[in-house]
């Protein structure tokens, strides 16, 4: 009987950590698609990984800007051409797990380009909307 409960209580334990770590491993993932897309010239590819929302928050350098299309329009304008975007790398600080629908990331940015190098630091929101991960605010600096 004891060995019967042990195993139920590992194997709860085992899939519980494996959630975990599958929600981790998307949220890394679409980490990766979004430099992907970037290093491809692809915005609208990019974008994707944001909640296509009137209530996705970007705070950046000009302020805080409220709205998918507000956003995308803004990435359009400041990185009109493949000079201004360059190559982006992201280097993960922290990705921790708030809850079972949030995720927090902590990161810092490179865009190695042609007309002068950028780069900063950057948080992230999270949220798990109909079973997909996207970023609900982006604050980079």
């Amino acid at each position: 009987m004891k060995q019967q409960v042990l195993f139920a209580v590992l194997t709860f334990f085992s899939l519980s950590l494996w959630a975990q770590s599958s929600d981790e491993a998307a949220v890394r993932k679409l980490l990766d698609n979004q430099v992907r897309a970037w290093n491809q010239g692809n915005i609208d590819e990019f974008m994707k990984g944001y909640w296509n929302s009137d209530s996705v928050t970007f705070v950046g350098k000009s302020g805080v800007t409220h709205g998918y299309a507000q956003v995308l329009a803004n990435y359009k304008k400041n990185f009109a051409d493949t000079a201004h975007m360059g190559k982006l790398f992201f280097t993960l600080l922290q990705v921790k797990e708030l809850s079972a629908e949030y995720y927090f990331v902590i990161g810092k940015f490179f865009l190695k380009r042609t007309v002068g190098d950028a780069g900063g630091f950057f948080t992230l929101l999270f949220r798990k909307i109909r079973g997909k991960w996207a970023i609900v605010v982006d604050h980079t600096s």
